[in-house]
């Protein structure tokens, strides 16, 4: 490096995706600083940090649960020589070459950002479901559907994520109840049409979630359904609540800087990881809202890590 205050690359955000590419980034030799954030519960480590137990993440046969699989993600990386600060960022500055990004009230500089900032489901803000998360209350069916094979769930939503959630769970389990506030899905019309044909999925429309049973159990026994028209309350039983209303990526830092696309993911050239601004790669579900897996978001911080490495020696900056 021509200054020796400027970083080769700052990596902003320590799940997978950002772990993955400090990995790949240390062992280049690019010497990253990773600032990891506060993404999920106060502490570091994204998503995975509040999931119980993952055993759809490779080489793990008899499962992991997600605060061991980031720590160990977190000791390979650093092994190779990458630096963490355990903070979140407050202001990037891409209008300047080296970038400039502050956290905790100091200044870091780099010729190169990868932003894996990821994103958080949306939640129907019940105290119940919140009591409940991991104990029978899940944001993503492809994570822990598996779980709940031959028996009953109810899955909350009415898009196209909330119809893909509900097929993917018809085939795993007995029953799906789909509870939407609306008449109408805001899913295509194929999606829709395909649920309401499906022959294991069940309707409750003009509905919603207020309750979430049983907290005292400490798992999922049920919960209360209010129609939206009638004012009528009813009990479903279900042993798992899917909820399936979206996510927000976590991309405030950089509005009106980086393209975003029409739910407000960065957009990345297509087959790679690089933003609409030079020397700034995305990875990791900051940028996909199609498979929001750990395995993914993984396979994205490598490749950010890699083009970022060929982009440094082709400018000579490394």
């Amino acid at each position: 490096m021509s200054d020796q205050n400027v970083r080769n690359v700052i990596i902003i955000g320590s799940g997978p995706a950002g772990l993955t590419a400090a990995i790949y980034a240390a062992r280049a030799n690019l010497k990253p600083l990773c600032i990891e954030g506060f993404q999920a519960g106060g502490i570091p480590g994204g998503q995975l940090m509040i999931t119980t137990t993952v055993e759809n993440y490779p080489g793990f046969p008899e499962g992991i649960t997600g605060p061991d699989l980031m720590a160990k993600w977190r000791e390979q990386a650093g092994r190779f020589g990458t630096d963490f600060i355990t903070a979140d960022v407050d202001h990037v500055d891409l209008s300047k070459r080296p970038f400039e990004v502050r956290a905790d009230d100091e200044t870091h500089r780099a010729h190169a950002i990868i932003v894996a900032t990821g994103a958080k489901a949306k939640w129907l803000g019940l105290e119940s479901e919140h009591e409940l998360e991991n104990h029978g209350v899940s944001a993503c069916a492809t994570c822990d559907g598996f779980f709940f094979k031959e028996q009953e769930v109810c899955v909350v939503g009415g898009g196209d994520t909330a119809c893909e959630e509900a097929l993917y769970l018809a085939g795993l389990c007995s029953k799906v109840t789909l509870i939407h506030r609306r008449q109408e899905f805001r899913a295509s019309k194929i999606m829709s049409d395909r649920v309401r044909q499906h022959p294991k999925i069940e309707l409750l429309l003009d509905s919603a979630v207020t309750e979430v049973l049983d907290v005292s159990k400490k798992k999922v026994t049920g919960v209360k359904v209010k129609n939206l028209v009638t004012g009528d309350e009813q009990l479903k039983a279900c042993t798992g609540l899917f909820i399936a209303i979206g996510h927000e990526p976590n991309t405030q830092l950089f509005k009106g800087v980086l393209d975003t696309d029409e739910l407000g993911y960065l957009k990345t050239k297509p087959g790679t990881t690089q933003t609409n601004l030079e020397g700034v790669w995305a990875c990791g579900d900051v940028q996909d809202h199609v498979y929001r897996q750990a395995v993914t978001a993984a396979g994205t911080g490598c490749m950010a890590a890699i083009e970022v490495e060929r982009w440094l020696g082709a400018k000579g900056l490394h």
